[in-house]
């Protein structure tokens, strides 16, 4: 009988090395939560062609936009695990959605399988250049003491930059803060560059041009080095506030139930494309390294950013509207 168990167990691995070597049979699908142009879809697009030359296979790039990236996710939640469709997701619907909306339609820990960590990037914080603050330490002080309360701006309720600036406050202990929400990033930059706007913090491609123009300061980078494109720039830990870590990050899923081999082929093959001249390239054009892991060091970054954006989201009390 033991003998029987052991050889259905050789002969289902050796079955299941099989189907993984002989996948894909058809195009794949890299669903991407947002419009063409931003971040996650121009690393979708880098990696679906380095996995292309790999799998022999036409790899699509499919944007469906909307809910911040939470529709996107759905659909790979609920698609069947055969790897036609996967998914490229940023942090948001992964690791704050869960905690911003009372009622989500999907569980990203159950039902979304972690490949790798595409890549990440610093955010940095900006001022007017016409502020009275030249660092971050002044910038507290004059958040402190400033009648009415320091006001921030980001691309919305929920937002990276509305968590990280929750965050900011918390690490730096000021509680004088005022969220000035916009519809998305691009008008809350130009209030800044405005002056009518006191704080930003935003992922480093957004605003590097205005940065390089003057049209804004650069204050630090919330990440633990600093940033090649800002050498000049201090991380969070040498501005004085340590511990004020965000970072914009790109990650590879699939529909949990997924064979766990067709998942170790498909890593191997993304983090050899990572480590890939051109997606270093490529992804440092949107201000981020590239990284490729196991899905295991995937998993378990998403259990530590899950665990430190809920209590932010907790603690400053944020619901999605």
């Amino acid at each position: 009988m033991r003998r029987n168990i052991a050889v259905l167990a050789l002969l289902l691995s050796a079955s299941g090395l099989a189907a993984a070597q002989e996948f894909p049979q058809r195009p794949v699908r890299f669903i991407v939560g947002f419009a063409p142009g931003g971040g996650a879809d121009a690393a979708a697009r880098a990696l679906a062609q380095k996995m292309s030359e790999a799998w022999g296979q036409a790899v699509l790039v499919d944007n469906r936009a909307g809910a911040g990236g939470n529709l996107a996710a759905e659909a790979i939640a609920k698609a069947a695990p055969d790897g036609y469709n996967m998914l490229i997701s940023s942090p948001g619907p992964i690791v704050t959605s869960p905690y911003l909306y009372e009622k989500l339609a999907y569980d990203p820990l159950k039902e979304l399988a972690p490949i790798t960590l595409i890549g990440s990037g610093a955010n940095v914080m900006l001022i007017n250049p016409n502020s009275p603050a030249t660092n971050v330490r002044e910038l507290i002080t004059w958040a402190r003491s400033k009648p009415g309360g320091l006001n921030y701006v980001t691309s919305g309720i929920g937002s990276t930059p509305h968590l990280a600036a929750e965050l900011f406050g918390a690490a730096a202990h000021i509680d004088n803060l005022v969220h000035v929400p916009y519809k998305s990033a691009a008008p809350a930059l130009l209030d800044v560059i405005a002056g009518r706007g006191d704080l930003m913090i935003v992922s480093l491609p957004t605003a590097l041009g205005q940065i390089k123009a003057g049209k804004v300061r650069a204050l630090a980078v919330a990440s633990p080095k600093r940033a090649p494109q800002l050498p000049d720039v201090p991380t969070s830990e040498e501005a004085g506030v340590p511990g004020f870590e965000v970072t914009t990050w790109w990650g590879f899923f699939a529909p949990a139930g997924l064979p766990g081999g067709i998942i170790t082929r498909t890593n191997q093959i993304a983090v050899k494309a990572l480590r890939s001249q051109e997606m270093r390239e490529s992804l440092a054009r949107e201000g981020a390294d590239a990284i490729g892991n196991s899905p295991a060091e995937f998993a378990a970054f998403i259990q530590q950013e899950s665990a430190k954006w809920s209590r932010v989201i907790k603690t400053s009390n944020i619901k999605a509207e």
